[in-house]
């Protein structure tokens, strides 16, 4: 723990707008009671949750902007090691994360052990972790124009593997994709994501890929605008629009498809995180409009840490009982419910739930504790 280093404000608020809609999204009070935008895509499409991860991965780009610049004063052994540890922590937690709380409960009653075999690898943090570490190698070692045929390179030529390497009769379905065959056989079925019978990894190997280039375009984008050139918002709104509608033509040959990180998903996302940045940049750095940001700044400064309370909370509140209920479903089913039935009521829990976790961030705020990992 540290105090925080000079921040940028529009990017805190990116970042905590971030965090609070995807505690929002992870944590209705039940997942059979929730509003349309605050769902998933079943499969191709796009609701306005599917922009939550792309635009973490968005923002971890950003804050590589200023972090990254001392890695210029060090030798290339000590890049790598501060590279490679990082990666490795983030990917612990997570995984670790997705094995909590380490037993389970038995049908006698009673606790048993939950198995290596049975637990999942990757996750969001892992993606992240993935994520990081070779957008960093690339940023590092590479020339800007290297980084960005690379990164084109990962998006036509995942599109090409996902076309000519699933099921021919239907490339991009759900069952027997690229991704998802590869998985099963990296990873195997065990430590893949179970659903309700079925069996996929929205955050897979394959997948992670194109992933990568969310936080290329969030890192040039941080680094651009922290140039503060008068013509910013301007080209902003012009690349954001530009990736919008060639995602939007090229959606005819590749779907958007959150869960399988499509190249017009990167695109998509990636338009829509530089229009909404641009309009933080014109509400605070031009109209001057900042006596809102401290709530979202909350979140901003301490991210990755609050969004692992989130998730670590969650899953104790479901090991933990009243009666035959989880204590997430008691508190849902005699609190909320009661108050607003239905959706609504499962919106009150997930709102209640974010200001919690916002409660803790703001006591380490006011303690200038800020987390890094």
């Amino acid at each position: 723990m540290q105090a925080a280093n000079q921040r940028f404000l529009p990017l805190d608020v990116f970042r905590g707008l971030t965090i609070c809609f995807m505690i929002i999204v992870n944590t209705p009070g039940s997942y059979d009671h929730v509003f349309a935008p605050l769902e998933h895509a079943a499969w191709h499409g796009f609701t306005p949750t599917d922009l939550v991860f792309p635009s973490f991965l968005f923002a971890v780009g950003n804050a590589m902007s200023f972090s990254m610049r001392k890695y210029y004063e060090m030798d290339n052994a000590a890049v790598l090691s501060k590279i490679f540890k990082r990666t490795l922590l983030i990917f612990l937690l997570g995984f670790i994360m997705y094995w909590l709380p380490f037993v389970h409960h038995t049908p006698d009653g009673g606790l048993a052990f939950n198995p290596f075999h049975d637990t999942r690898i990757m996750g969001v943090l892992q993606r992240i972790a993935l994520c990081y570490c070779f957008a960093s190698l690339m940023i590092r070692f590479l020339p800007e124009k290297a980084v960005w045929a690379i990164s084109g390179l990962i998006l036509v030529g995942y599109w090409l593997i996902m076309r000519f390497h699933g099921d021919p009769s239907d490339p991009f379905g759900f069952s027997n994709n690229a991704a998802v065959r590869f998985d099963r056989l990296i990873l195997g079925e065990n430590h893949m994501y179970h659903d309700r019978g079925t069996i996929s990894e929205p955050e897979g190997l394959l997948s992670t890929l194109p992933a990568i280039v969310n936080v290329v375009i969030g890192y040039y984008t941080g680094l651009y605008i922290q140039k503060r050139k008068p013509n910013t918002l301007s080209l902003l709104l012009r690349l954001g629009c530009f990736c919008i509608v060639l995602a939007t033509f090229w959606n005819n040959e590749f779907p958007i498809n959150k869960k399988l990180w499509t190249s017009t998903f990167v695109l998509l996302t990636a338009g829509l995180d530089l229009l909404i940045l641009t309009l933080l940049l014109y509400i605070i750095d031009v109209k001057g409009q900042t006596r809102w940001t401290g709530f979202f700044t909350t979140f901003g400064k301490n991210p990755l840490f609050l969004y692992l309370l989130s998730e670590v909370l969650v899953i104790f509140l479901f090991f933990f009982t009243i009666g035959n209920e989880s204590v997430y479903e008691w508190l849902n089913n005699h609190i909320f419910q009661p108050i607003a039935p239905g959706k609504v009521g499962s919106l009150l829990f997930a709102i209640t739930y974010m200001l919690f976790c916002w409660c803790v961030g703001k006591i380490l705020d006011k303690k200038r504790i800020y987390v890094r990992v």
